[in-house]
């Protein structure tokens, strides 16, 4: 239990130093420093340094600005590590020196520090490592293409005005889209309009719109993505099915709207199913966890 506990606090330490820490090296010694303390006084050095050399792993197989290099299989190698060692590892009978001053009770009984570390450290790893799994999973299931998918329709839109004015057909280029001719373009209209553009504007590409990341418009799930991890996790361990399933579906009504506008792609529906079911099997795998370190 304490081994999942301190792989679990390191991960999600890191993610979360990665994100928000000005000064990463800082924030990385930091978050060893603590993790030293907390082994120190818990007779849990092997387990901490493991934790440290999985935290470590995790930051190089799941970056944070690019593509995983190994897509979605180190957070399937992490889960089956924390699962197999609250399973067949088990809890301590003695938690070295801070175990016998540790005292605390929940409405469910005592609450035991190694399983105080698996909670906290579970937590943790659902605020922003959780969002790197789900970013994962799209990548390898190839979500991240709705804006690329609005070529077609693009240029569907720009054939039909043309044919309706007799007009040369002008395609517009898609940020990030492989033209016609083999290059990559930018927002503008048409060819020659293009053309004309460059002839006048002696700067040429320096004022060019660069190719903007599909993901950069979804930034809300960082924020909302956590929060939902976090309660769909107090409400399975609370046995709160109903309030649950209540929270699940009201998700799905509000994002309805924008779904319902996504045409033939399903592109949007897409996105949101896999993101969202990832995003639960995470927070309902979390629960499985502390439950059955709490039982065990």
């Amino acid at each position: 239990m304490i081994v999942a506990g301190f792989i679990l606090l390191a991960v999600g330490s890191a993610d979360l130093v990665r994100q928000f820490a000005p000064h990463r090296w800082i924030g990385y010694l930091t978050v060893a420093v603590i993790l030293l303390l907390f082994g120190s006084v818990s007779d849990a050095l092997l387990p901490m340094i493991l934790g440290l050399g999985v935290g470590a792993l995790w930051v190089w197989c799941m970056p944070s600005a690019r593509r995983a290099p190994l897509g979605f299989w180190p957070a399937v190698l992490l889960g089956v590590l924390s699962i197999g060692s609250v399973v067949w590892l088990g809890a301590r009978t003695d938690a070295g020196l801070i175990g016998s001053v540790w005292s605390v009770r929940s409405p469910f009984g005592e609450v035991p520090f190694d399983l105080a570390i698996l909670t906290v450290g579970t937590g943790v790893f659902l605020l922003e490592s959780a969002n790197l799994v789900v970013r994962a999973a799209l990548d390898g299931e190839h979500t991240w293409r709705p804006a690329e998918l609005r070529r077609p329709a693009v240029l569907d839109t720009a054939d039909s005005q043309a044919a309706a004015s007799d007009a040369p057909v002008a395609h517009p280029v898609v940020p990030g889209v492989q033209a016609d001719e083999g290059a990559t373009g930018v927002i503008g209209v048409g060819a020659s309009e293009t053309a004309t553009a460059e002839q006048a504007d002696p700067a040429g590409d320096a004022n060019a719109v660069p190719a903007r990341d599909p993901r950069a418009g979804f930034k809300g799930g960082r924020l909302i993505g956590p929060l939902e991890r976090i309660l769909v996790m107090l409400l399975t361990l609370a046995a709160a099915y109903p309030i649950l399933a209540a929270m699940l579906a009201a998700k799905g009504i509000v994002r309805f709207p924008e779904i319902s506008r996504d045409g033939e792609t399903g592109a949007r529906a897409e996105y949101f199913l896999v993101g969202s079911l990832v995003s639960w099997v995470i927070g309902l795998g979390a629960a499985f966890l502390v439950w059955w370190a709490a039982h065990s």
